[in-house]
């Protein structure tokens, strides 16, 4: 099983399965994913809500840093900024890219974009990782 459609699996009943987040890859510097639009991610709009893209965004943040843990470490976000600068409607597809700006010992820092399927910008968020133990 691939990397993104092993840790989808692990998805299945919480937050990033039930909004749907689907990985289409993850490496140590790069971690890809799609979401489609429902209903039930909207505002009364009918436009994606921006909590779903920023928990989209913290998922891949989050899977990046996982991805570059040491051995018995965690992880989890320490501070993370989102810029809304587009909308997405009901109906459609976000896609979504999170790369490494800095990985080190006791924290990572991840850039996570969030387009329309026309490569228009709906989002950039920053994160912060702690890593904890290992």
């Amino acid at each position: 099983m691939s990397a993104p459609a092993a840790i989808n699996a692990q998805f299945a009943g919480l937050l990033p399965g039930l909004l749907g987040i689907e990985l289409t890859e993850a490496t140590i510097e790069r971690v890809s994913a799609k979401l489609t639009v429902r209903a039930e991610l909207c505002t009364l709009g009918g436009i994606l809500h921006g909590g779903a893209v920023m928990a989209l965004a913290d998922t891949l943040g989050a899977v990046g840093a996982f991805l570059n843990l040491p051995p018995n470490a965690r992880t989890t976000t320490l501070e993370s900024k989102t810029n809304f600068l587009g909308a997405a409607p009901v109906g459609s597809t976000v896609l979504a890219e999170c790369t490494a700006v800095h990985r080190g010992k006791t924290t990572s820092v991840w850039q996570t974009s969030v387009r329309s399927e026309s490569g228009k910008l709906l989002g950039l968020v920053v994160q912060t990782q702690l890593v904890i133990g290992g």
